[in-house]
């Protein structure tokens, strides 16, 4: 049924001011990416499995936390008392990093890992929620689209406002600028949750109850879902192997904090810029002639090119459009940006596929807890490598035969016995996202 002429003038400028405010959720987070990313760039890999068991213990205790604040809380205060939670934290965090050689980048950096891995679930996570609320199936099919391609123009928009900024202000303001951002988001989302879908007002002032606890148990007696934490654990295990061979990169060749910032900040700006080329051209083309599961597979077969690559010619500098790059940075920016352009839209139309419990409590307990104790695997084992004496492109090489692991792991899990089938082609644009 077409909405009225009224109600679609309301929900299109609702879809505006989501994609506004999600635009501006995603430049506050890349803002202080590189900001986080300099601190290992500063201490090597050797501290970052210290780094992410650390994120990954405080996950877990935090699943049941956030479970529970969803439960009592309605979304709508839930989302102003933790956006406003988080401004204060960024604003705490300048004196910091003014001070970070005192502190030490092994210390704060510790502190400043968790702390955005907190971000990251209550800012993000509560945006989709808040989402979910505000637009019917019908509208969300219509108007996510619109909010997630803001959000990329933020993931693409955070870069470039750090790259411009971090040598005229340095690293510590930039976490102001963040605050700044997400003030900026908050403010639009409140406003949104005041506005009236015709004669009923947005569902914001409602307890949604649950708890995230039920992720675990799905994890054990679904197929499907323990294809997508083993893919989830190999897929990005070679973007983690990747990032701690870079740690040591970094330290090497950029011994400025300011230099770091900027050089992490330009790999996001071009992995965000191959998301953004693949959403809008064979992402959708591949998902729509070949199926979602394709879209798992190809950027695992991306990974075997990239990695085989660096395993013969090293990891050191190449010659990419004239420009001197370490091969390490084509091999980050390459898979990161299929991860973000290709596999996880697929992955998303292969959860709709999957009953509402698992599409929401499992697949956040595989893209948290389960991601995160990939991260504490895959470090874990790098250093146990260096430390045997297996230079980086042994470890590319090991990460050949682990990306076409992936590639065959991303197969069974498009085929999976436990996914509903598929809708048939009269329905496909009802059921499409």
């Amino acid at each position: 049924m077409k909405p009225t002429p009224s109600a679609a003038a309301n929900e299109g400028f609702a879809s505006i001011l989501s994609a506004l405010a999600f635009f501006f959720v995603m430049t506050a987070y890349y803002i202080i990416r590189p900001v986080r990313d300099q601190l290992s760039g500063a201490v090597g890999s050797q501290s970052l499995p210290l780094f992410y068991a650390t994120v990954f213990a405080v996950m877990l205790a935090l699943t049941p936390a956030f479970g529970a604040l969803v439960s009592r809380f309605p979304r709508k205060r839930l989302l102003g008392w933790s956006y406003s939670f988080f401004i204060a934290c960024l604003l705490a965090f300048v004196p910091a990093f003014v001070a970070q050689d005192r502190i030490g980048a092994r210390e704060l950096g510790v502190v400043f890992y968790v702390w955005v891995s907190v971000f990251n679930l209550f800012v993000v996570s509560l945006f989709w929620s808040f989402m979910a609320d505000i637009f019917d199936s019908l509208q969300a099919r219509r108007a996510f689209p619109l909010i997630a391609l803001g959000g990329m123009a933020g993931a693409i928009f955070g870069p470039l406002v750090t790259k411009l900024l971090v040598r005229l202000i340095g690293v510590a303001p930039l976490l102001a600028a963040s605050a700044a951002a997400l003030a900026a988001a908050l403010l639009l989302l409140l406003s949104l949750s005041e506005r009236r879908d015709g004669s009923r007002r947005m569902r914001g002032d409602e307890v949604i109850g649950g708890s995230l606890w039920a992720g675990v148990r799905e994890l054990w007696t679904r197929p499907f879902l323990r294809y997508m934490a083993i893919l989830m654990v190999v897929g990005d295990g070679i973007g983690t192997l990747t990032y701690a061979l870079l740690a040591d990169y970094t330290k090497a060749h950029f011994p400025d904090r300011v230099a770091r910032t900027d050089f992490y900040n330009d790999l996001d700006l071009a992995t965000n810029l191959l998301g953004a080329l693949l959403q809008l051209t064979l992402t959708r083309w591949l998902l729509v002639r070949r199926g979602a599961g394709w879209g798992l597979v190809v950027p695992a077969l991306v990974n075997v090119a990239l990695l085989a690559v660096a395993a013969a010619v090293g990891v050191g500098p190449v010659s990419v459009f004239g420009f001197a790059v370490p091969m390490l940075g084509v091999l980050m920016v390459g898979s990161r940006g299929f991860a973000y352009g290709m596999t996880k839209p697929a992955a998303d139309a292969l959860y709709t596929r999957v009953p509402r419990e698992t599409r929401y409590k499992g697949k956040n307990f595989v893209e948290t807890a389960i991601w995160r104790f990939g991260d504490v695997l895959v470090t874990s084992g790098v250093n146990l490598l260096g430390a045997a004496g297996v230079a980086a492109g042994g470890m590319a090489a090991i990460g050949v035969g682990v990306s076409a692991l992936g590639a065959w792991v991303a197969r069974r899990a498009a085929h999976s016995p436990d996914l509903q089938p598929e809708a048939p082609p009269a329905a496909a644009p009802l059921a499409s996202r």
